[in-house]
Order: structure tokens, then sequence, then C-alpha cells
């Protein structure tokens, strides 16, 4: 598809430390302009354009209406804590705004359908901010899964971890630790990540079943800072997934199947900006005298110009330029995607609340 004829303009609401990862990938990616930014004072939203390369032209509001109000401003990008998601992403899409919103896109699946129903009346793109997924190494990754000679074979079991050692500040005082501001705690962050890779590896069929598995660990205000879950498939399918603030860093997938296997240990952010590995095996076996394996596994190395974040803007920025500029509609896939993700999440969630029964997940 034609590149847009102008940039997409973006307007951000919020100043959360992620906004300036973000800001940097809108200036890379060559089809969208940082053109405002909002927070509750004039003098943070003037400090955060200066310290993240917005021109020198760039609005900058004391509030979030003022930037959602502005008729220039064509998509935002939504880093306000999970509580406010429903609100200002519902206010954004009435105002015909186009939403790249933060993770997890709401506290529960009933507030994302509020806003999957304003984004739909109003015509407007929705995405999350799963930046691993427009890495080029996961479609790379997705063709082995894929494979027509059937290198992978069926898929039978996922495992995903996504752990960090969070400091003593965070722990007392980040946002994703407050009950009131994101009380999915780690579920909803690192979660979040997890649970999109199995569902991924899985071509996004949804589990028949969901059970948290003991051990939960929660903060002194309940919210949790580390869980781990199983997920089951009518057809035999299963996958576990370890999310915590209180271990190292560690982003860890492995995807099994018949013939084949898939590993990498830096799914969410890779090692390096501009380039990922992964590694596949493929009817390995033992040696002669089980001291090795044969064959032995591969790593295959993907290159890339932009950071994945980057690359995620500009999908997100063609979706927006191709409905302002060519009366497209607004691409399904993503919104429904972050749906299935927030299912899965909100299943965990119920099987803890319950101890630790199994819970069933309709669509």
């Amino acid at each position: 598809m034609a590149e847009s004829p102008s940039p997409i303009k973006f307007g951000i609401i919020g100043c959360a430390d992620i906004a300036r990862k973000v800001s940097r990938a809108i200036i890379l990616s060559g089809n969208s302009t940082l053109y405002a930014v909002g927070s509750r004072t004039t003098e943070k939203a003037a400090r955060f354009a200066k310290e993240n390369g917005f021109p020198e032209w760039a609005k900058v509001y004391g509030s979030y209406e003022a930037v959602l109000e502005d008729p220039e401003v064509d998509a935002v990008y939504v880093p306000l804590p999970t509580s406010l998601h429903i609100k200002w992403a519902v206010v954004a899409a009435q105002k015909k705004k186009h939403l790249l919103l933060e993770k997890p896109v709401a506290l529960n699946v009933g507030e994302f359908d509020v806003i999957l129903e304003a984004c739909e009346s109003n015509g407007v793109q929705i995405m999350d901010a799963t930046m691993w997924m427009h890495h080029p190494r996961a479609a790379k990754m997705k063709e082995f899964l894929l494979d027509s000679s059937h290198l992978f074979g069926q898929l039978k079991s996922v495992h995903s971890c996504f752990t960090f050692a969070a400091t003593k500040d965070f722990l007392e005082n980040d946002i994703r630790v407050k009950p009131d501001l994101d009380a999915l705690g780690v579920l909803g962050d690192a979660g979040w990540y997890c649970v999109r890779s199995i569902l991924w590896a899985a071509d996004f069929t949804l589990p028949k079943s969901v059970l948290a598995l003991r051990g939960t660990i929660f903060n002194s205000a309940g919210v949790i800072i580390a869980c781990s879950a199983s997920l089951q498939w009518e057809d035999g399918k299963t996958a576990t997934f370890h999310c915590s603030f209180l271990a190292n860093l560690t982003m860890d997938l492995t995807a099994v199947g018949t013939n084949g296997t898939l590993h990498l240990h830096d799914f969410v952010i890779p090692f390096e900006e501009k380039k990922a590995s992964f590694a596949t095996s493929v009817k390995s076996g033992f040696t002669e005298l089980v001291t090795g394996w044969d064959p032995k596994p591969s790593e295959h190395t993907v290159m890339t110009d932009l950071p994945q974040e980057a690359l995620m803007v500009r999908e997100f920025s063609r979706l927006v330029g191709s409905i302002k500029f060519g009366g497209a509609k607004p691409e399904k896939k993503w919104p429904a995607l972050s749906r299935k993700t927030q299912l899965v999440l909100d299943a965990v969630k119920t099987s803890i609340e319950r101890g630790y029964e199994t819970v069933e997940i309709t669509g």
C-alpha cells in the first residue's frame, strides 16, 4: 500500500516512562510525527516534549482533554494507568482519534468491550502496544511453526516466562503495584506478554480452560506481584507461564511440536536493537552413545533497520493513513487479539480469586 500523503499526527496523553520509548519510535517510524503532548500540568508536558525530541512547533497542553480536542491530532498514544483506560480511550474514540493503547488494555474484558464499541461506532483504529509482535523475527518464527514441509509438526505445548527483579522503590511506588491504578499488577504487565506469546504460538485459538497455579504472591495492598498458570486446549495442547516482579530478568519462550522445537530467550525485548535470534531443532535425537544431540539445534538471526517499537508505530500509522486518506475500514485483527489476551488474563485472575479453581473460557 502506498505511503500516506502526509505523516500521521500523534498526540500523547500522559508522560509515563514508556512514553519516552514510544516518542522515539514515532520519530523513527517515517510515517508519523509528534504533534502534541498533554499532562496534568503544562510544565510537565513542556518538560517531556523538550526531553523527548518533540519539534519546536509541537503543541503542549496541561490536560488530556486539550489533546483530544485538537482537530489536527489524528491518533493518540495512551500510556495511562490501566484504571484510566476506559475513560480516556472512550473519549478519544468519540473525538475520532485513533488509539494506540498500552497494555493491559483494560482491567477486564467488560471494560475493553466498552472501548471497542466506542472505536467501532466512531470508525477509529485501535491497536495495543505489544511491540515484539512487530519485529520481523516474529514473522520468521511463525514461518517455522507453520512450515508447509511440517518441520515443526503439530503444536503440543508452550512455555513462557517473563520476570524482572523490581527495585524497592518500584515495589513501593510504581503504578503497577497500586490497586487503584493498575490492579492487575504483574499479571497485567509481564503476564500480558506471556499470555500473548502463548496465544501467538497457538495461532490465537483460545484455550478451553485456565488454572492458576498455587503460590501467587501479593503485596501488602493485595496486588499480584508473582503468579503462574496453566492453559488447556480441547485438542490436548497445554501451556504454562510464570510472571514476577521478584526474580532476575528472564524473557523465555518455548514452543514444542511433534517434530520440532522453537526457543528464544528475549522474546519481549531483544538483547540487541537491530538484530534478534531464535533457535530451532527438528527431529532431534541422541548420538549413538547418548553423549550429545543429533542434529543439534540451529540458530537463526533476523536483522532490522528499525526497532520493533518503531515498526509497531509504522504499521499502526499505515492503518490510520489508509482510513484517513484512502477511505479504508479499521483493521479488526488487532482489537481481536487484544480481546483474546484480556480474556485469558481475566480467567487467570478469576482462578486465583476462587482458590485456584479451573476456569472455563468462553469467547
